[in-house]
């Protein structure tokens, strides 16, 4: 099934006696990748939660339609910043996560699983135990769960933030490649992050936050370090976000 566009409206939520945004609107084009910048404490993550269905306060309001009609619920995948691989299952049998919920999994999900490790340069590591694993590894796995979902939605909380540079690149580059078809939101502080990975960038700017769309370079995703334009928008990125901080 393709994935749906996004239609957020009149989005809310307040802690205490501080809203922190109010009427929020916003679009998501089916199969685009967006990437949701701010200060810390402007609510990124409490709105990717809302768009999730996760657990939040009662004081809150979304207003969600899909481009396609169909109810969102059953077709949207979570990664979060910390890799949340379970001590107890495998490798496979953390990628095989959402199947053991559902009951004992198959040899087609065993399958699978493997297919999807081959995809994330892990498929030796099928049968590791979690704590045997570099960051990275445990990241990449991560990221073979979400794909194991299946979901044409996943929402991203600062996935690749836990991990070295150079294996942050390399995860850019994987992700970008096997997300390709999906409707991504993700939440980052990395202004290079989001302007390599998105096809638009939002931020949440101000006190009740409203949402502010930034341009990214053109070509495609992800785009290279050496781009001159990719550097210069860096720069302005970054002004504007210290600016956004100071206000």
């Amino acid at each position: 099934m393709s994935p749906p566009g996004l239609v957020l409206r009149h989005a809310s939520l307040t802690f205490g006696d501080r809203p922190l945004f109010q009427a929020l609107q916003a679009r998501f084009d089916a199969g685009s990748w967006t990437c949701l910048l701010g200060r810390s404490g402007s609510g990124k993550s409490s709105l990717l939660r809302m768009i999730a269905s996760l657990r939040l306060p009662d004081n809150h309001h979304l207003d969600l339609q899909t481009s396609d009609g169909i109810p969102l619920a059953g077709r949207v995948a979570w990664m979060a910043q910390q890799d949340l691989l379970v001590p107890w299952q495998r490798v496979a049998g953390n990628v095989m996560l959402s199947a053991h919920w559902q009951g004992r999994p198959t040899a087609a999900d065993r399958r699978r699983a493997e297919h999807l490790l081959a995809q994330v340069g892990l498929a030796d590591k099928a049968d590791r135990w979690p704590d045997e694993l570099s960051g990275g590894q445990r990241q990449r796995i991560a990221l073979a769960r979400t794909l194991f979902a299946d979901a044409s939605v996943v929402l991203m909380d600062e996935p690749f933030s836990a991990v070295d540079a150079i294996t942050r690149l390399e995860l850019h580059d994987l992700a970008s490649r096997l997300l390709a078809d999906r409707t991504v939101l993700m939440v980052t502080h990395d202004p290079l992050e989001a302007l390599r990975l998105a096809d638009r960038i939002l931020i949440l700017q101000g006190e009740p936050a409203r949402l502010v769309s930034i341009s990214v370079p053109p070509g495609d995703r992800p785009r290279s370090l050496d781009d001159s334009e990719l550097q210069r928008r860096q720069a302005e990125l970054v002004t504007q976000l210290r600016e956004t901080d100071d206000a």
